[in-house]
């Protein structure tokens, strides 16, 4: 594949590892429609052996013969693949990364191995060492809201680290308010609600019909893993240390997060101004919508899109800014495909959908 060019017979020889899971058939749905993305090979250990259409039927059209293969050392070279794709648990990416990586490869990770830099943190947030930290430096943040430079700085070789969920939402919604000083950088909460598929596939006693039915309820009280994440995030936009107190609930619905942000003025402010921060950093953005509406999970369902609006309460002395979006497109796959367009010099919104699905 030549490099750093888009041309229309542009052919990219995609795998996925960890393509049984949410994220996986997410990504297997959305490279199906991408027209210069061929699948060659998707693996999926605990699912080896089985059709794609047997685990999944909503892709039995589009890959009617293609079964999840056993994870092979020599993948990507026996596959020559141009882009891997990495969807696996925490922690499995750090052993499987390293042997993917090439000078003609582009890995994409969506877990959350390689998305902090500093990594002091692993231990704290996510209870073990890095195994290899010397990749950190070099891996890219896949948010190209934020670091579309540094995504086709990589000429469609190198490491994407793809955002969280949460993540990516907190993000959207508050970075545009601190990178105009407009909020206080210290005192920020971020209550955010999730759709049951960010737990991931495998059952588990508290994501199970019965349990999630009928309930919402907030988990990772103030230590969830994704809080060093947005401030890391938000550090780097306010260029000063960015802190958050970040709660996580889940809601009984398959996908979507709703992130409702509340910080302090840094200045008197009016809700006309923060909507124009946002404006301002959004309205040339192919994926995010700014408006005065509040948000909805369900108008971004199925798509790439992310919507989003602020708040300023002269009562309480709060600004308050809500974002949307799908957890499994723009939040996990999705975003993780927008990325790696950008870093292959293909049009950034190739194969991706910004209507969502409605009823």
């Amino acid at each position: 594949m030549h490099r750093g060019a888009y041309t229309l017979d542009m052919v990219v020889r995609v795998g996925i590892v960890g393509a049984s899971g949410f994220t996986g058939v997410e990504l297997l749905r959305l490279i199906a429609a991408h027209p210069q993305m061929e699948l060659v090979v998707a693996t999926g250990d605990t699912q080896a052996g089985t059709a794609v259409a047997s685990l999944y039927p909503s892709l039995a059209a589009t890959y009617p013969e293609l079964v999840f293969q056993a994870w092979t050392a020599d993948l990507a070279e026996s596959n020559q693949l141009d882009v891997v794709f990495c969807g696996l648990p925490h922690g499995a990416s750090q052993d499987l990364v390293p042997l993917l990586l090439g000078p003609e490869r582009l890995v994409v990770d969506l877990g959350a191995d390689f998305r902090l830099k500093d990594a002091s943190l692993y231990p704290r947030w996510y209870g073990a060492d890095h195994r290899v930290p010397e990749l950190l430096e070099s891996a890219v943040y896949g948010l190209p809201e934020l670091f579309r430079s540094d995504l086709a700085a990589l000429g469609g070789a190198g490491l994407v680290a793809t955002p969280g969920c949460y993540v990516t939402t907190a993000t959207l919604a508050l970075a545009p308010l601190l990178s105009a000083g407009l909020v206080e950088p210290t005192g920020i909460v971020v209550d955010a609600a999730s759709g049951v598929s960010g737990a991931g596939r495998p059952a588990k006693p508290n994501t199970t019909f019965c349990t999630v039915d009928e309930d919402f309820t907030a988990y990772g009280l103030l230590d969830h893993r994704h809080t060093p994440e947005i401030e890391q995030n938000l550090t780097g936009v306010a260029r000063t240390p960015v802190q958050v107190l970040f709660t996580p609930h889940l809601a009984p619905m398959n996908r979507g997060i709703l992130a409702t942000c509340y910080a302090r003025p840094a200045r008197p402010t009016s809700t006309a101004e923060v909507l124009d921060a946002l404006h301002d950093a959004y309205d040339d953005e192919p994926f995010v919508v700014v408006s005065e509406r509040s948000p909805s999970t369900k108008a971004t369902l199925g798509s790439n899109s992310v919507a989003v609006t602020a708040r300023a309460d002269d009562r309480t002395g709060w600004v308050v800014a809500i974002a949307a979006l799908d957890n499994l497109t723009k939040g996990a796959s999705g975003g993780a495909l927008q990325a790696a367009n950008v870093a292959l010099g293909l049009p950034e919104a190739t194969g991706l959908a910004t209507a969502g699905l409605y009823p």
